[in-house]
């Protein structure tokens, strides 16, 4: 990991403009959300990682067949039947 110090300024309706040096170091992209932090004077922004994304190319932790997720189905419906009725 790389460290990186930029001067920046705040410009009208206190917008903070990243340098192309920060965002492509943070690999940040247009439209991303992130997370803004204030510790004292510090401001700490972090990238909001993308749930899609994170789904799709993420670390897997838990294997689930298409059978375990028919037989989770119909357990819910039935429950939801159940509480209807």
């Amino acid at each position: 990991m790389m460290s990186l110090t930029i001067e920046g300024q705040i410009g009208k309706k206190h917008t903070i403009y990243l340098p192309k040096a920060v965002v492509d170091e943070a690999s940040l992209e247009e439209g991303m959300r992130i997370q803004i932090t204030v510790e004292g004077n510090r401001i700490i922004i972090e990238p909001i990682p993308d749930p899609i994304a994170l789904a799709i190319h993420g670390k897997k932790f838990a294997k689930m067949t298409l059978e375990d997720i028919e037989v989770i189905s119909s357990e819910e419906q039935s429950r939801h039947t159940e509480d209807t009725s």
